[in-house]
């Protein structure tokens, strides 16, 4: 296992969402972050068909162009009722003919495909999501964390907070949606704290649990 000796790391992502997160999550352990965009890098192709795959790409490729050891998640919503889908290709169902992402669109067209599976009650509208942190090495060496955190789909979307899908994603045990939550309720997550919400905590949580004496 490579050490995080010199407490640079490389935030390979372009999504503003995302790096807000990994800023918030990455502050208490004094890591100098930048992201992927600072370094002027390009997004690959995510070519994988799993989480894996996907944030490996993304995190060797930030790695081997700087040097450095790179920290990226591959996210998205699983829905049960639609076998799971979209999962791996949650960004590409935001995707516009004249490119870019609408994500209101994205949740619109989730919705329908639940109407039309006839998932309409509460317990018919369970899915999760799934975020995978891989931190990657220059030489290719990988490790990966993954988090997870169960509900529902609600609908019409709740709240401008958060981004993607998190105005229609009710966690359990919870009134509010990711999209009406703070920052802090979502993913506020520090060193000594037991719990961890959102996806992305969780799996951060994991790698902070088995990197701390490293940082």
């Amino acid at each position: 296992m490579h050490a995080l000796t010199d407490k640079k790391i490389v935030v390979a992502s372009h999504n503003a969402g995302k790096l807000r997160e990994f800023a918030d999550l990455l502050g208490p352990f004094g890591l100098e972050a930048k992201s992927a965009k600072e370094y002027g890098l390009p997004e690959p192709d995510e070519t994988g068909t799993t989480f894996e795959e996907n944030a490996y790409i993304k995190a060797h490729a930030a790695a081997v162009v700087t040097g450095l050891p790179a920290m990226s998640d591959d996210s998205g919503l699983c829905v049960d009722a639609l076998d799971g889908a979209p999962g791996v290709y949650t960004a590409n169902w935001a995707e516009k003919p004249e490119g870019g992402r609408d994500f209101g669109m994205a949740m619109q067209r989730t919705e329908v495909a639940l109407q039309e599976v006839g998932a309409t009650e509460p317990a018919q509208r369970t899915g999760r999501f799934v975020a995978v942190i891989c931190l990657a090495f220059p030489d290719g060496e990988a490790e990966y964390y993954r988090g997870e955190v169960e509900g529902r789909l609600v609908w019409p979307p709740r709240g401008d907070l958060g981004f993607g899908y998190d105005p229609v994603f009710l966690p359990n045990g919870y009134d509010k949606t990711f999209g009406e939550m703070s920052a802090e309720e979502k993913h506020g997550w520090k060193p000594g704290d037991a719990e961890a919400l959102s996806h992305r905590a969780r799996a951060f949580k994991k790698f902070a649990e088995a990197r701390l004496g490293q940082i």
